[in-house]
């Protein structure tokens, strides 16, 4: 098993190899202390349960062993903790608050759905924590873990079912 570490730092390293990244904009916390909206990482060890693509930008899909699915305009992630589909995958328009997958910036472009709060999900203990492309100059996150497409797509490559982003101080 491969575990791709996300230090506080800025970094994370697999392999042999350090990458840059950014993590949640107002830092890191235990996973026991997250919140929905607190725009911090949580801390711990997610197994990696499946990747996400648009597939007008990799009509392939990613080179990757990992279970993988393309995403359509309609897909979107629930963030209301009241809601029966809180921290799943949902079609637009949907009642409650959900984030959208397909966008116009890019970041979702490639998605690692990790498994923080999802077995089951815990009302308001955090939702849709993934690891997707960096923003340039690497601004922190919503409370995800961001790399370079480039270093995505290396870690895409390796990965393997079973393997897991750890995040750590």
């Amino acid at each position: 098993m491969t575990i791709f570490r996300a230090h506080a730092d800025g970094q994370i390293a697999w392999d042999g190899r350090v990458a840059r990244c950014a993590l949640g904009k107002a830092g890191v916390i235990a996973a026991a202390d997250k919140r929905e909206g607190d725009h911090k990482s949580p801390l711990g060890l997610w197994p990696i349960r499946e990747v996400l693509y648009r597939p007008d930008v990799y009509p392939q899909g990613p080179a990757t062993a990992l279970p993988a699915r393309p995403i359509a305009p309609d897909d979107g992630w629930c963030d209301a903790p009241d809601d029966p589909a809180y921290n799943r995958p949902v079609k637009l328009p949907y009642p409650a608050s959900a984030e959208r997958m397909w966008r116009d910036d890019s970041v979702y472009d490639l998605v690692v759905v990790l498994g923080h709060n999802d077995d089951p999900p815990v009302p308001g203990l955090g939702s849709a924590i993934f690891l997707h492309l960096a923003r340039e100059n690497y601004p922190g996150t919503e409370g995800c873990v961001a790399l370079a497409r480039a270093d995505v797509e290396a870690l895409l490559a390796v990965a393997q079912p079973g393997d897991a982003v750890e995040i750590t101080r």
